[in-house]
């Protein structure tokens, strides 16, 4: 076997690579990964293999599902530190470690789950981004402008004509 990180093209590592992209691991977090390319290799990859392109794009979108869930992970689950007394963890009546929740801990959870929920709307912006609704208004201006051009009166539903 080689010594050193791989940096040939081969259909295998890309599907493990795409596979952990569409888990939630980052470029970043895998490339430190002995056994991965290098971000430089990963990035002449885009480039130069169409395929590759495009089952990294995909595998990006599948992503915003792993932090989707990660988010309620989170906040079900990683908010606090287990209670310790004597280098032992201090377990409920189902031995369980009880938790300490406090603000640095609570901070920590949110700014995590901020960060997903933010990645998830880019990454997917018609299920996981922001509602967008357009009004439509006509104005004063606007109307009198159209009756100029056709010739008609053209009344606002704030006209008080009586």
């Amino acid at each position: 076997m080689p010594a050193g990180r791989p940096t040939t093209y081969t259909i295998e590592l890309a599907d493990l690579f795409c596979e952990r992209i569409a888990n939630g691991e980052s470029m970043r977090s895998i490339g430190r990964d002995a056994d991965m390319p290098a971000l430089s290799t990963i990035f002449k990859w885009l480039r130069e293999h169409k395929q590759f392109s495009d089952q990294y794009a995909i595998a990006k979108e599948e992503s915003a599902e792993a932090w989707a869930d990660d988010i309620v992970d989170i906040a079900d689950n990683q908010v606090g530190n287990p209670l310790v007394v004597d280098d032992k963890p201090m377990l409920d009546s189902e031995g369980r470690p009880i938790m300490v929740v406090d603000g640095p801990a609570v901070n920590h959870a949110r700014l995590r789950v901020d960060s997903r929920k933010w990645a998830a709307s880019k990454l997917k912006p018609k299920k996981y981004g922001d509602k967008v609704t357009t009004e439509h208004a006509v104005t004063d201006e606007l109307a009198s402008l159209l009756a100029s051009i056709d010739g008609t009166s053209v009344g606002l539903p704030n006209d008080n004509k009586d």
